[in-house]
């Protein structure tokens, strides 16, 4: 009797353990999941909820008096440049219509460029992003021309540079809107051509 008893009380202790270890893992995995949910349910927030997209997917918006733009140079001679202004892409390679040189986005189309930047109205903004290699069959004639719309580097851009600039014709002081980096085999990012440069920002309905 003594045994018996002995394998009941075994058996009960080993029931009591049992069904504390299930009671323990199911509240245990219903707590994950619950905290899951509860987790989910936090970073899923409405849409209305997540952050705003800007005009030409620009960090910030601009004031109601200025245009949002953003320019980006080619990458070497594989990735082209893209040009957007007030939300609209003028130029990418999705639209076929950027080239090797420089890329200039304006209304107007003109063949040669001396013609082009001579035709350009009184309060035009200019927007102008390079690719491959634009400044070998740059001129001083052209140089002169993109300094008198506000650049400050495009007397020192060379062979392969990439070369970023948003000015406006009859723009009185120099434009803030302007990155340039030398093709230097030291410092390329690409075996041959220094890295994409990017400008954006908000450009004043009307540049002083």
């Amino acid at each position: 009797m003594r045994i018996s008893g002995v394998i009941r009380y075994v058996v009960l202790l080993i029931t009591l353990l049992g069904t504390w270890f299930i009671m323990q893992t199911y509240f245990h995995h219903s707590w994950k999941s619950i905290s899951l949910r509860s987790w989910l349910s936090a970073t899923n927030k409405p849409s209305s909820e997540k952050l705003p997209q800007h005009k030409c997917g620009n960090q910030k918006s601009c004031p109601q008096n200025y245009f949002a733009f953003k320019i980006i140079s080619g990458a070497a001679n594989v990735v082209g440049p893209s040009i957007c202004f007030d939300g609209l892409v003028l130029m990418s390679s999705v639209k076929n219509n950027i080239g090797r040189g420089l890329n200039i986005a304006l209304v107007n189309d003109i063949k040669k460029l001396e013609t082009f930047l001579q035709g350009i109205k009184h309060g035009t903004l200019v927007l102008t992003a390079s690719y491959d290699d634009a400044a070998t069959k740059m001129n001083d004639k052209v140089r002169a021309f993109f300094t008198e719309l506000g650049s400050s580097h495009v007397s020192e851009l060379g062979f392969r540079d990439n070369w970023v600039f948003l000015g406006a014709k009859g723009l009185m002081n120099k434009s803030p809107f302007e990155k340039h980096i030398k093709n230097d085999k030291e410092t390329n990012k690409y075996e041959g051509w220094p890295e994409l440069l990017e400008v954006e920002g908000c450009a004043p309905r009307k540049m002083d």
